[in-house]
């Protein structure tokens, strides 16, 4: 599983560089997901969960989630951006614009997954995994989509800009 989870992300990134047609921004778009890892691993250490296959299938959806969130901002900035050719501002607008769509989506999924994520009833341990890693994982990835993911868009557009 933790193989499929590297080549999940190497297949996503390929994928958004075809559909972007650039590759900086592609890496920009995923720059959400180390954080969304780091989210994963806590929330499983937190709540004392091992490692295992509802665990990485959790990982896998909160990365789809994670992924999704990043495009709607970038695109966003690509758009303001191509308006006002000023990254920092694109940036800006762009995190403060989408707030609310990444937070009602990211907020969605993690509602959605306390009930699982507590593990009650017959059977519900066996699934508490999948909940506990989406919940860590968009927990941390959201913050990551609306604060990090656009200031290296505006580093990384800012460097691209002085260099043409």
């Amino acid at each position: 599983m933790g193989a499929g989870l590297a080549f999940a992300i190497v297949l996503v990134y390929l994928l958004i560089v075809v559909n972007f047609q650039s590759w900086s921004e592609a890496f920009i778009i995923i720059t959400a997901l180390p954080a969304a890892l780091a989210g994963i691993c806590w929330m499983l250490f937190l709540t004392h969960t091992t490692l295992s296959v509802p665990a990485l299938m959790g990982t896998i959806m909160s990365m789809g989630v994670a992924t999704a969130n990043s495009v709607l901002v970038i695109s966003f900035a690509n758009e303001r951006f191509a308006e006002s050719k000023d990254a920092l501002r694109a940036a800006l607008e762009a995190g403060s614009t989408r707030l609310r769509p990444v937070i009602m989506t990211a907020l969605a999924m993690i509602i959605g997954m306390i009930p699982m994520a507590l593990g009650l009833g017959e059977g519900g341990e066996q699934n508490a995994p999948l909940g506990r890693a989406v919940i860590g994982g968009l927990l941390f990835a959201t913050v990551a989509t609306l604060f990090f993911v656009p200031a290296v868009f505006a580093i990384v557009r800012h460097q691209r800009a002085e260099a043409a």
